[in-house]
C-alpha cells in the first residue's frame, strides 16, 4: 500500500513482456487501475509477439513493446528502451514479473516508485518495492497474484475477468473463415489445439489426432489450430481429412486466432496460452493439468468462461510421475488422463450448446467486447 506521503498514481506503467497466457491473465490489473484511479493514464510494456492481445482495449492508453531476448541488458538498444519509457513520464511501474534488465531499465527511466515481486538482489539495489507472494501458500490464481501489485498501491475496484477486445469486422472474418473452410456455423465447432511449446505437460500427437477421429465419428466438426512452429504437428491430422477434420497451421496471427476461437464451440488443449485466450473470449475449455503446484490449474486454470479441467487420477501421479511436467505426456492408454474422459468433457459442452444455441453457433452477434 502507499504510504501517507505517496500520491495517488496517475501515470501507471504495467510490465509483463513474456508468454500469451501471462498477457491475457494481467488484463484485469489494467481494468483494475483504471476504475480505482479515475482519469489516470494506463501504459503496458509487453513483448512485440503478445501486444496485438491488447489492442483495442480501452483500459490500456499505450502500448510499448520490448523483447528481453533480442534487446541487450546494455548498449545502445537498452538506452533507447530507456529513452522511450522516461518520455512519457510514469510515475508508478508495477514489475507483474521482474527481472533484473527490466529492474534497471524502469529505475534508468526515472520512474520514482516501481513495485516487484519478491526481494531479489538487484530490487533492493534498484529500490524497487516488493510485493511478497508467501511461498505460494496458500495457493491462489496468478491473475490474483498480478493483482496484489495494484492492491499495493491502493487499488479498491478489484477486476477479476480477463479481456480482450475484438472489433466487429474481426468477427465476421472468421466466421467467413469457418465457412470457407467448409463449417456449418449452426452447428458444434471443436477446436484442438495441440501444442504447447513443451510449457506444461502434454499429450502425445497421436492421442489428439485420435480424439479429433473419434469426434468427427460422432458427428462434431472438428478444427485443429497450430502455429507456424508447430506445423510439423499438422501431417499427424492429415489422414483425418476424409472424416472431416481440417486444420489451420501458422496461417492466422495472433488476434485472427483470438477472433477464431470466439466462433468454435470448445476449445481442447493442455495448459498453453490460447487456453487462456479461450476463457477470455468467453468460449468454454477443456483442458488437461498436472496437479503439481507449478502446473496445478489453482495456479493456471482458465478464468473467464465455463471450464472443464482434467487431472490424472493421484495413483498415476503418485507411481508413474516422471518428475519433469515439460516430459510429462499424461501416461498411454488409459492411465493417466484418457481419451475417454476428455472426449466426454467435449460432447457435454457441445449437447449444451446445441440444446441452448448461443455464442460459436450463431451468425448474429452485437457486441465487440469479449471478455
Amino acid at each position: 500500500m502507499l504510504t501517507k506521503t505517496d500520491r495517488a498514481p496517475k501515470r501507471i506503467l504495467v510490465v509483463r513482456p513474456d508468454r500469451v497466457g501471462d498477457v491475457v491473465l494481467s488484463t484485469p490489473v489494467f481494468h483494475t487501475l483504471k476504475v480505482s484511479f479515475p482519469g489516470c493514464y494506463v501504459g503496458a510494456l509487453v513483448s512485440p509477439y503478445t501486444s496485438p492481445l491488447l489492442a483495442g482495449n480501452p483500459n490500456i492508453d499505450l502500448v510499448i513493446t520490448d523483447d528481453p531476448g533480442k534487446e541487450a541488458r546494455r548498449g545502445d538498444p537498452f538506452l533507447k528502451k530507456v529513452m522511450e519509457i522516461r518520455k512519457h513520464k510514469f510515475d508508478t511501474a508495477l514489475l507483474l514479473m521482474p527481472t533484473e534488465r527490466l529492474a534497471y531499465m524502469l529505475f534508468l527511466a526515472g520512474i520514482r516508485r516501481r513495485f516487484g515481486v519478491g526481494h531479489i538482489l538487484y530490487e533492493v539495489i534498484t529500490m524497487t518495492r516488493g510485493v511478497s507472494r508467501r511461498k505460494y501458500n496458500p495457493l491462489r490464481h496468478e491473475s490474483d497474484y498480478m493483482l496484489d501489485l495494484a492492491r499495493k498501491i491502493g487499488a479498491r475496484e478489484i477486476w477479476t475477468k480477463p479481456e480482450i477486445f475484438l472489433r466487429d469486422d474481426e468477427r465476421t472474418n472468421a466466421r467467413l473463415s469457418l465457412r470457407n473452410y467448409g463449417f456449418d456455423l449452426s452447428r458444434s465447432i471443436v477446436c484442438i489445439h495441440p501444442g504447447s511449446g513443451h510449457s506444461s505437460p502434454n499429450w502425445t500427437i497421436d492421442r489428439y489426432a485420435g480424439l479429433a477421429g473419434r469426434l468427427a465419428k460422432a458427428g462434431l466438426q472438428v478444427l485443429v489450430t497450430g502455429s507456424s512452429h508447430e506445423k510439423s504437428l499438422e501431417g499427424s491430422f492429415q489422414g483425418l481429412r476424409a472424416d472431416g477434420v481440417k486444420t489451420i497451421f501458422g496461417e492466422l496471427s495472433l488476434r485472427e486466432l483470438a477472433a477464431v476461437i470466439s466462433e468454435v464451440t470448445v476449445f481442447v488443449s493442455s495448459s498453453t496460452g490460447p487456453m487462456h485466450i479461450a476463457a477470455a473470449v468467453g468460449t468454454p475449455t477443456v483442458s488437461m493439468f498436472c496437479p503439481l503446484t507449478a502446473c496445478s490449474p489453482k495456479l493456471w486454470g482458465p478464468v473467464g468462461s465455463s471450464s472443464r479441467v482434467i487431472l490424472p487420477p493421484d495413483d498415476f501421479c503418485g507411481t508413474k510421475c516422471p518428475g519433469d511436467p515439460h516430459v510429462c505426456t499424461f501416461g498411454v492408454g488409459d492411465e493417466g488422463i484418457g481419451e475417454e474422459s476428455v472426449f466426454e468433457a467435449v460432447t457435454a459442452f457441445a449437447s449444451e450448446t446445441e440444446a441452448q444455441p448461443s455464442k460459436g453457433i450463431s451468425d448474429d452477434y452485437s457486441s465487440s467486447h469479449i471478455g
